[in-house]
């Protein structure tokens, strides 16, 4: 032991670190995580015994471990060091960084192949938190263990010393490529990678190719300048006989179909020879799918298309090969038993998350697809589509139960997926291909053969559609028979497979067809979702979810067998397909609207529905799902939603606040369990489907009533670090505006400075994109800016006015980064505040004329632009001078407004913006002359636009 460390100090954390690795006791686990935390902060020594403890392999010896918990706590302390060097690098003496950095070198000649590991990722955190500036010689050192010229180097150090290597350069890429007193590093890495993929060591091989495969997406000019020696070296260790090293081939090759196809297209007959070899004749299975990735990278690029059509007779039939299940998986899956009375293990429910939104906001004319008048945005989250599904499924890996087949990426899903790539890519090619096969396939004996049968027709759905339609009428009744199958696994990829094709069926328009087609796929959907399998019953329910998304209000007069068939499924499903039911409940109250709102309906629906909102916990996760669909029911219910919505309201408010304190309590210390956030997410969602639903005199009630207050609890999630939490405040406090604004007036001197502050580019990270959550909040946050800007009394709105105006202009001009959803936004929030604030703004109007008329001219018609013109006619009057760079595109936007109001809009407002022009345009053309305005401005437009501006002018 060395000689500064004190034996009792040393046993006491060896205790905590067993302990934090520990999930048998969770409280001993969460003091030793707490200990650990607290040792970090105070404790000098804290780095070095942590060291000490890493890189000794006699640490069990004297200490008396066994070798098991010997592993556990030098793990454990490999993980601690790299947490305190990534939190507290700066603070670590420079003396003390030494020791660590040789200490760590050792260890890459430890006997253990996790903790060689691990000491490859110690040595990248040294070299991200300190720059490769601060140790340079780290890429020699471990260049020199990998090339052993010595021969003293054992195995395990090259591999260890590779493996290190392999780490810093893949995180550090951009780095290495950058000079360095006239040189790169990347040019000694790559000429070493190089070297070294012909090491004598399989595993050095391996992270020498897979190093130069993480180069290749940035197109670093010494890798391109060396591309042809790369490939090379790729086709030279094609036929190497580890599998290994022909997974790590097959793997750069689909990188470099991804990042430089015209450097493969010369050899592609040769590569096509190669990768089928690999995936058919491959042992391993892992080899097969990675040699399967290169069709579905192939498949992609449009430069490689004409290039691979000869192949499609010899690549086809493989991916249909590849889409059987194997041995294994046929004695799994065969016979699988009838478990809808089994409860659910743990393990088998994963998380289910708030879904991603959109902004709140504008409409683009070019484009109409986000949501206008501050009704929520559609959501694209994925369903949980059945066996079959053919997606890569962006749910986090660690949700998953690793050991169910079903769950990962496979030689089946990869060989489906690329099928559906080529089926849009070649249409009519694939299905000629693929026809024979299914003819023979789709009626065979062999379940795994028809199984396979069913996912080849649903992959070719998409692309294949135009010419498989002709035969639908033939296949839909044949695969309607197929949803009794004796095998649950044909029936769950049956479901799916319908799935795939009910768009078709949905869009039959006789009653003859309808009947023949449309409702035996729907009825045996149905009665799918009620199986005596469980899994069955979960691609039932994601395949009618997906039909319900078809067919639309198509649905209206099937709406009561629907839901007397959910309400069967809430009293038959476990919770993990309860969530599934949730979703196929929201997207039928998305679709038939108030048909939903039918009183026996309502009372079929909303006992079984008030059942689980009793049975389920306040911490249980699959309150996210429940209160999501409850805001769609509320919406489509609508006056009929308040006799249930006071319990509703006040248990949101709980979930809010008890989370909030929560939150609190873990940034205190008090606590360490973090507060999930998604259920102030969910609730803050389910509010505002409630204020929109009900009357507004009830929800100013629900509102005045609650305990902790509404508004004081509001702006705690107005200005709560997590995004998502903030765009669902500001889309709960537009809709309070528009629905209850006497009751959010008391308040505005509290939340509109918390607002304002929102409105802020500097507090988005300059790498945010337009699609991130921080761009999101402030779409939201300008759209409830401008709803309570055009109702605001001016005594209240105008101390917020040159602030509120300041940010909004930035957003407004900021080009570069601010999506255009956030910048149309801040001008309708412009234009709104001129309603009862004209005079505060006129001084400003010649800044903001030109690109408010701009945005303007890509936002659909409705209330909210109606107004927004409105507020800056008003603004206008009182600065007409300010207009005359800008009057060409006013009158253009004035003639592009329409004369007749747009269903579901306010015409109140419509007839005053019209009234508001026509006061200003005979304004302009008194100022400017009648003649000179006829001739000179009025000439500057379109002959259509000066017909429409006769009403204005007459």
């Amino acid at each position: 032991m060395a000689a500064q460390m004190d034996e009792s100090e040393l046993r006491e954390l060896v205790e905590y670190l067993k302990n934090s690795l520990s999930g048998h006791d969770r409280n001993k686990q969460k003091n030793a995580e707490q200990m650990l935390i607290k040792a970090a902060s105070t404790q000098s020594t804290f780095v070095d015994y942590l060291q000490y403890i890493f890189s000794s392999p006699q640490l069990g010896d004297n200490l008396n471990l066994n070798p098991g918990t010997t592993f556990l706590v030098r793990y454990a302390a490999a993980i601690q060091l790299k947490n305190h060097i990534k939190t507290h690098y700066k603070e670590i003496p420079a003396e003390k960084l030494t020791q660590i950095k040789s200490s760590t070198l050792g260890m890459l000649q430890d006997q253990n192949a996790q903790l060689r590991s691990f000491a490859g990722t110690i040595i990248t955190e040294i070299v991200q938190q300190g720059g490769l500036l601060q140790w340079p010689e780290i890429l020699i050192e471990l260049i020199t263990l990998v090339e052993n010229k010595s021969g003293n180097i054992p195995a395990d150090a090259q591999q260890g010393a590779m493996s290190a290597l392999a780490k810093v350069c893949e995180d550090n890429r951009k780095l290495l490529d950058k000079e360095y007193q006239g040189q790169k590093p990347m040019t000694v890495i790559v000429e070493k990678m190089l070297l070294f993929a012909n090491h004598d060591l399989p595993q050095v091989r391996v992270f020498a190719l897979g190093t130069l495969k993480t180069f290749i997406p940035q197109k670093s000019q010494v890798l391109m300048d060396s591309l042809n020696e790369y490939l090379a070296r790729v086709f030279e260790r094609a036929s190497d006989p580890a599998t290994e090293v022909r997974r790590i081939v097959c793997q750069s090759l689909v990188q470099l179909v991804e990042s430089k196809p015209e450097a493969l297209a010369p050899n592609m007959d040769g590569l096509v020879n190669y990768i089928l070899t690999q995936q058919t004749q491959s042992q391993d299975p892992d080899l097969a799918m990675d040699a399967a990735e290169f069709w579905l990278s192939v498949g992609e690029q449009e430069l490689l298309k004409d290039t691979m059509r000869p192949y499609l007779p010899r690549i086809v039939p493989v991916l249909l090969a590849g889409m059987v299940y194997g041995e294994e998986d046929v004695f799994r899956l065969g016979g699988d038993t009838d478990d809808a009375d089994q409860d659910d293990r743990v393990e088998d429910l994963k998380p289910q998350f708030a879904e991603q939104k959109k902004g709140r906001g504008a409409i683009h004319e070019k484009s109409g697809d986000e949501s206008s008048n501050g009704a929520p945005a559609s959501s694209d989250s994925k369903k949980d589509l059945s066996d079959g599904e053919i997606e890569e499924s962006e749910d986090d890996d660690d949700s998953l139960d690793d050991e169910d087949p079903e769950n990962i990426w496979s030689l089946r899903k990869c060989s489906a997926a690329a099928l559906d790539v080529f089926a849009v890519n070649y249409h009519d090619s694939v299905f000629a291909i693929i026809l024979p096969y299914l003819m023979e396939n789709l009626s065979h004996q062999m379940w795994p053969k028809r199984e396979a049968a069913v996912l080849a027709l649903g992959a070719i759905a998409e692309g294949c559609m135009n010419v498989v339609s002709p035969h639908l009428p033939e296949l839909v009744p044949f695969l309607i028979n197929l949803l009794n199958d004796n095998e649950p696994v044909v029936r769950q990829i049956t479901c799916w497979c319908l799935a795939r094709y009910s768009e078709w069926a949905a869009q039959l328009n006789s009653p003859q067809e309808k009947q023949k087609y449309f409702e035996p796929m729907m009825d045996g959907l149905l009665k799918r979702m009620l199986d005596k399998n469980k899994k069955v019953q979960e691609a039932g329910a994601s395949s009618f979810a997906s039909l319900e998304e078809k067919a639309g209000d198509k649905l209206k007069p099937y709406t009561e067998p629907i839901l007397r068939q959910f309400t069967q499924c809430f009293q038959l499903y476990k919770d993990k397909n309860m969530y599934i039911l949730y979703d196929c409940l929201q997207t039928l109250a998305d679709s038939v609207g108030a048909e939903m709102a039918k009183p026996e309906l309502v009372q079929m629906l909303m006992p079984v529905l008030i059942q689980r909102w009793h049975k389920i916990s306040d911490e249980s996760r699959e309150m996210f799902p429940l209160l999501g669909c409850l805001g769609y029911i509320a919406i489509s219910y609508g006056s009929l939603f308040t006799q249930f919505a006071e319990p509703i309201f006040s248990r949101c408010i709980s979930l809010i606040y008890s989370n909030l304190q929560q939150h609190m309590a873990f940034q205190t210390g008090q606590s360490i369990d973090q507060p999930d956030k998604d259920f102030i997410v969910s609730a803050l969602d389910l509010l505002s489907a409630i204020i929109q639903a009900i009357p507004n005199a009830d929800s100013a009630n629900l509102v005045q009533s609650s305990n902790p207050q509404f508004f004081d609890l509001l702006s705690f999630t107005m200005d709560d670090p997590t995004p998502d939490v903030r765009q669902s405040a500001y889309a709960l406090l537009g809709d309070c505006a528009i629905a209850i604004y006497s009751s959010l007036e008391p308040y505005l001197d509290k939340l509109f400075p918390i607002l304002i502050r929102q409105i802020d580019l500097d507090r988005i990270p300059a790498d945010e994109v337009e699609a991130d959550p921080a761009f999101n909040v402030l779409i939201n946050v300008c759209w409830s800016a401008g709803e309570i800007g055009s109702r605001a009394p001016r005594d209240k709105l105008a101390p917020f006015i040159p602030d509120l105006y300041r940010n909004l202009i930035t957003v407004l001009t900021y080009e570069e980064r601010v999506p255009e959803s956030a910048a149309e936004n801040a001008a309708l929030t412009i234009g709104r505040l001129g309603i009862q604030c004209p005079d505060l703004l006129a001084a400003n109007l010649g800044t903001y004329a030109g690109p408010f008329l701009e945005y303007m001219s890509q936002v659909s018609s409705s209330t909210e632009k109606a107004s927004a013109f409105l507020g800056f006619n008003n603004v206008i009057q009182r600065n007409p001078a300010a207009m005359e760079s800008s009057l060409t595109e006013y009158l253009t936007a004035v003639a592009a407004f329409p004369r007749n109001v747009p269903e579901s809009e306010d015409a109140e407002v419509y007839a005053s913006t019209r009234a508001s022009f026509a006061q200003v345009v005979q304004g302009f053309r008194q100022m400017i002359g009648p003649e000179r305005f006829q001739g000179e401005v009025l000439g500057r437009l379109s002959q259509p636009s000066q017909t429409k501006l006769r009403d204005y002018v007459s």
